[in-house]
């Protein structure tokens, strides 16, 4: 019988104390100053940033990071994704905008994009806010509406850079020490040579294998990889 898994403790919390720079040590650098200390230091930094980059480089879980070091000051954050089913029209009590893989956007969220984009740039009350936002594009290649295009670019903007195969191995070894679970070597090269080495891939690859070697009872192996793999 296999035992029930609760949620609780599989995923860990993105955190900028947890991205692994490697060479992008001055976009991690940049998002640290911009937090800065405090309750809403990003309104004092309201200059837009955005980063962008091929998959798996990190752009999600340094939003993530972001919007999480923001709620641990007690502000709130405005989020919108491609996969968003209900995005809510702007807030004014946000502290900071945050834009993920925008160049999925559709028309419409395109739409709301710019609108949030512009009352956070030019409230109609309050101080000036955030706004970071990400894309695989710089600013100038986005297939998006030019007034959403250009406002994405005015600022800083970094690209960043995937990891080499040593830095995805730290990575592996520090999400799985977070999670409590033992990654040997021999399952890491097995997961390094066999799967998507894109680091995201890689995260969720190990999410799962976390999730099912605490449902069996065992220890994380090949043999109980190949057999997680050959379920349904």
């Amino acid at each position: 019988m296999k035992q029930l898994v609760l949620d609780i403790g599989l995923a860990t919390v993105p955190t900028l104390d947890r991205f692994f720079a490697g060479p992008n040590g001055a976009a991690l650098q940049h998002l640290r100053l911009a937090l800065g200390a405090g309750r809403h230091a990003a309104t004092r930094s309201p200059v837009p940033s955005y980063l962008w980059g091929e998959p798996g480089s990190g752009k999600t879980h340094l939003l993530q990071a972001v919007c999480q070091s923001l709620r641990e000051q007690g502000a709130s954050v405005g989020w919108l994704d491609p996969a968003l089913s209900a995005p809510p029209d702007f807030d004014e009590n946000w502290a900071a905008v945050v834009l993920d893989d925008v160049q999925s956007y559709d028309s419409a969220r395109q739409a709301l994009a710019f609108n949030w984009f512009v009352n956070a740039i030019s409230p109609a009350s309050g101080a000036q806010r955030w706004v970071l936002a990400a894309g695989s594009l710089p600013p100038a290649d986005l297939p998006l509406r030019e007034d959403l295009r250009s406002r994405l670019g005015w600022g800083h903007v970094f690209q960043l850079q995937l990891l080499g195969e040593a830095e995805r191995r730290s990575v592996l070894r520090q999400e799985a020490d977070a999670r409590g679970v033992f990654l040997g070597d021999e399952v890491m090269d097995y997961m390094l040579r066999r799967f998507a080495r894109d680091l995201g891939s890689l995260m969720q690859l190990l999410e799962r294998l976390d999730a099912f070697a605490l449902s069996t009872r065992r220890a994380i192996t090949i043999p109980l990889l190949k057999t997680m793999l050959e379920q349904p």
